[in-house]
């Protein structure tokens, strides 16, 4: 067969596409698996320690101590992936997904498509995004009568997370400094209780909000390969069958329970009880953003949705598997931020409080806003944890931010701007969502590095114009 003028992929892909497919084939070639990654990470950190004067000693101790900081949270994300696949395997939530992969009409159109959804949910739960943005993914793969790049899907169904998570209601730095409980005494002594009014819904952040959903939306759109360049599921070796194994036949009269829904409809009824319960006697915000909150109901729901434990167990089997990254990289991110922050050198500071006085050091005359973004992006490529950094972040940022009269629920807003950044480099986050799309880090990081291009001059740009609007606030200090 004779390859026509059009069907050559160096003539037909054009513009953001030619330089997605470019930088897909570069990280397909040369990055290295997620794991690879966060190895390479704590030996870099550990490299940075000893080259500030940190003793070898304290070095193997943070690493050893630190490493399972983060086991509760690494069980967090396990279930985000575990509870998310259940629900969105459910019959009646895989029948939405597949009604919504019908809407598009064309390849890109799916791809942006795609991305929006992804977004929106995020705004309201950035761990329902990732496992609804990647079944949805997969459902739009499904489609025979679209030839869709399963590589563009999958990235564009990380937007959530790579491009706006922190701006949305879940944000971990808005909902610590939104709750006096919650935030450190240290801390609090600084910046005092900044309620979303000051952060999430300013006005200022709803316009970054939209502005970085656009550029996101277009960039996915215009990105996607089309003709001989896509890259189907099917080409790269992924199996899209999300429909559970149908159910064996009873056997013996001990397993009717495991067919009935009582025990369903019981457990829903008792976790419905705790969810009004907490509605009526915290702030509604507090309750819909906790994590743990949000796990318990989304698993109880994927228990009432399967309709009856044999079903919901058979769903659980299969998503289990989807969690082993997740398991085995966790503690490498926990051991690499204890170094960072626990292994200090001359002075007693730790390569952390090193990188923070260097960039607010600098940071005056107007530039204070550039300087912490591209920190907190900088440190996020590291310490990749939201709530986690922003702790450790959180009390020389806003210390600084209040010496140089800079808004401080904006200040929060500019971490929560670069914080999504090093998403799209740094395949922490990708994690659940590679469990659930059956890809490898490689196969996004071009497209969404594509991503990272455009949004961090947009960012830096945001930070420093908006923050202009902005007139400081002294912080209120509660007793």
């Amino acid at each position: 067969m004779t390859t026509t003028q059009t069907d050559h992929p160096d003539v037909r892909q054009k513009g953001l596409a030619r330089m997605a497919e470019t930088l897909a084939g570069w990280t397909q070639k040369w990055f290295p698996d997620a794991y690879i990654f966060a190895l390479a990470g704590v030996v870099l950190v550990a490299i940075a320690a000893l080259a500030i004067g940190a003793s070898p000693k304290a070095v193997v101790d943070s690493f050893g101590n630190g490493f399972w900081d983060l086991t509760a949270f690494t069980l967090q994300m396990a279930m985000v992936v575990l509870t998310g696949y259940v629900v969105a395997t459910s019959p009646p939530v895989a029948r939405l997904i597949d009604r919504l992969a019908q809407v598009p009409n064309s390849a890109r159109t799916a791809v942006s498509f795609v991305a929006v959804l992804s977004m929106s949910v995020s705004f309201v739960n950035w761990g329902l995004s990732l496992i609804f943005g990647g079944l949805l993914a997969r459902a739009v793969a499904r489609r025979a009568d679209l030839h869709v790049d399963y590589r563009a899907l999958g990235a564009a169904a990380f937007m959530g997370l790579g491009a706006v998570w922190a701006l949305g209601m879940s944000s971990s730095a808005a909902q610590l400094q939104a709750t006096k409980a919650s935030i450190p005494p240290a801390l609090l002594k600084v910046t005092g209780v900044l309620d979303f009014g000051t952060t999430i819904f300013t006005w200022q952040s709803l316009l970054t909000l939209l502005i970085l959903m656009v550029l996101t939306t277009v960039i996915a759109h215009f990105s996607a390969p089309t003709g001989s360049a896509v890259k189907t599921a099917a080409d790269l070796g992924v199996d899209l069958d999300d429909q559970p194994e149908p159910p064996a036949e009873k056997s013996r009269p001990g397993e009717w329970l495991e067919y009935s829904r009582v025990l369903p409809i019981l457990a829903g009824v008792l976790t419905l009880g705790w969810l009004v319960s907490h509605l009526l006697t915290l702030p509604i915000l507090s309750v819909v953003s906790s994590l743990n909150g949000y796990l318990l109901v989304f698993l109880m729901l994927g228990l009432v949705l399967h309709g009856t434990p044999r079903k919901f167990l058979q769903s659980v089997t299969k998503a289990v598997p989807a969690t082993a990254g997740i398991l085995v990289q966790f503690p490498l991110y926990a051991a690499m931020a204890a170094i960072l922050t626990k292994a200090t050198g001359a002075g007693g500071l730790s390569v952390s409080e090193h990188l923070a006085h260097f960039f607010t050091s600098i940071g005056g005359n107007g530039a204070f806003a550039v300087i912490i973004a591209i920190y907190t992006a900088i440190l996020g490529m590291f310490v990749p944890s939201g709530g986690g950094k922003w702790l450790v972040e959180a009390p020389y940022v806003m210390q600084s931010a209040t010496d140089v009269n800079m808004n401080l629920g904006w200040t929060v807003q500019i971490y929560n701007m670069a914080e999504a950044l090093p998403n799209l480099v740094n395949p922490f986050f990708m994690l659940p969502l590679l469990a659930v799309l059956g890809l490898r880090a490689r196969d996004l990081v071009g497209f969404t590095f594509q991503q990272f291009l455009f949004h961090l001059p947009v960012v830096l740009l945001l930070a420093w114009l908006l923050g202009m609007t902005f007139e400081f606030v002294p912080p209120v200090i509660p007793n």
